[in-house]
């Protein structure tokens, strides 16, 4: 599967260490930046990787930031992206499961990077319910 991968400053350390988790599994990782401890701008990086969801050139995409709010607001502007903020496994597997959220975004100030791969691999293995389900996101514009 390739994946896109972005971050602003608070969680370019958890991106780092997922992108090798991911590489190790198999997928093929974009890196859609920052790759700079310094303070940047969350929708600099957001907007790229939901162009990139968009037009189908990754399948899926996660997005690391203090809160996780900046990316997920930033993403959801985008037609054709469903951003679902997690904060543990049960939301991480929700988010697919009922919303078939195809970037899943990460708090780095306040979840332990443990679970923050906890939340990606039931994101990544996590399949869409579809029917009640799919007639809600059908509601959502395009």
């Amino acid at each position: 599967m390739k994946i896109g991968i972005c971050s602003d400053h608070a969680g370019i350390e958890y991106k780092a260490k997922l992108i090798s988790y991911l590489v190790g599994k198999g997928h093929e990782v974009v890196n859609f930046g920052t790759d700079s401890s310094d303070s940047c701008d969350y929708p600099d990086f957001a907007h790229p990787l939901a162009s990139a969801v968009e037009s189908g050139e990754v399948d899926k995409g996660i997005a690391i930031c203090g809160t996780g709010n900046g990316m997920a607001i930033t993403l959801n502007h985008h037609r054709g992206v469903r951003a679902g903020l997690a904060w543990n496994t049960a939301v991480a597997h929700l988010v697919k499961e009922h919303n078939n959220a195809n970037v899943l975004v990460l708090p780095a100030r306040f979840v332990s990077y443990r679970m923050a791969v906890t939340m990606v691999r039931e994101w990544l293995v996590t399949d869409f319910a579809g029917g009640r389900h799919q007639r809600r996101i059908d509601k959502i514009p395009v």
